[in-house]
């Protein structure tokens, strides 16, 4: 099998992590620790960033004063790093013969043997009980949001995650659920700019994750994940093209139309100062996908990239002080 003759380097000049086969006669790396200390491994802590979406609707709904709403917030943030949890068992449960095969992968709980498959699913089968009734005590819809993201990643680890452009539309369905999620979780209605720029946000994340296999992987990229058998680069970047100029375009309108926004906010085209750090941050991600090589997963490049990371902390601290200046909640502008 080509992709499994040729060695992918592990990481390249800009210290990314890069998939890399396993040879024949070559150990796996094994992931050491006590039975509780496997079982927070499998469930991936350092992916758990990617539900500080959920804060989003805290933000944006003008409720970052309320405590009740920044409790239940939090409340919501911690339930969905429960449930994407649970769905990362068992995607390494699915997956576990094939992660065996990739040095990046190898290492994990289940892949390496360490965590045996019958533990997992008990754990499994406890935590995601627990963490749906919880959701229920914190609200019915936020548990069946819950239940659907559940239900929409279960289908896609066995089945869907092989069908082409369904892939993507499933994974970034997952990032627009939990924006919606953390609006139902305070209450707040739910803008449809939400959906928009969410949903075109994840697909522009995805695709580029799609671009990034490509490149790498090369023409042993169908035998890592079968649906990559079903692009092409020329294809994705197509895709590519339309889903990052909409980014930007969904996003701009959002700045002057949004009807969440405080009036004086909206008047004033005040919110179009973040306009910027989000066409810093869409060319910075492009730029790293396809000059460093780096895109294996999102929430690693924020961490390691330190000038996406001070865009992303700065957009939100932009963001957050024209909002809390020109709501009707600081005072200063009454509605």
């Amino acid at each position: 099998m080509q992709g499994m003759q040729t060695s992918v380097r592990d990481q390249n000049q800009s210290g990314s992590t890069q998939l890399e086969p396993v040879t024949a006669g070559e150990s796996a790396p094994v992931s050491r620790g006590s039975l509780p200390v496997l079982l927070i491994k499998a469930m991936r802590p350092r992916q758990w960033t990617k539900n500080v979406l959920l804060f989003a609707g805290l933000l944006f709904a003008l409720q970052f004063t309320h405590l009740d709403a920044i409790w239940r917030a939090c409340a919501g943030f911690a339930l969905f790093c429960l449930l994407s949890s649970c769905v990362y068992i068992m995607n390494d449960l699915v997956d576990r013969e094939k992660d065996r095969l990739n040095k990046r992968t190898a290492s994990r709980p289940i892949a390496s043997g360490a965590l045996k498959p019958q533990v997992a699913i008990a754990f499994v089968l406890i935590l995601l009980p627990v963490t749906l009734a919880l959701s229920y005590w914190l609200s019915p819809w936020f548990a069946f949001i819950g239940a659907v993201y559940m239900v929409k990643d279960f289908a896609y680890s066995f089945g869907l995650k092989h069908v082409v452009i369904m892939d993507v539309f499933l994974i970034a369905a997952g990032f627009t659920i939990r924006a919606a999620a953390g609006a139902i979780a305070i209450g707040a209605p739910i803008s449809s700019w939400l959906y928009m720029v969410t949903t075109l946000g994840a697909l522009f994340l995805a695709l580029n994750k799609r671009k990034h296999e490509l490149i790498l992987l090369g023409e042993g990229a169908g035998s890592h994940r079968r649906v990559l058998s079903d692009y092409s680069t020329a294809l994705v970047d197509e895709m590519l093209a339309v889903v990052t100029a909409s980014t930007l375009m969904a996003y701009s309108l959002y700045t002057f139309t949004a009807e969440n926004l405080p009036r004086q906010l909206r008047d004033n085209h005040l919110m179009m100062l973040t306009i910027p750090f989000v066409l810093y941050g869409i060319f910075r991600y492009l730029y790293l996908v396809f000059q460093k090589d780096v895109g294996s997963s999102p929430e690693e490049v924020l961490l390691k990239d330190r000038p996406l990371l001070v865009c992303v902390l700065l957009w939100g601290a932009t963001a957050a002080v024209l909002l809390y200046i020109f709501s009707p909640l600081s005072g200063l502008f009454p509605a």
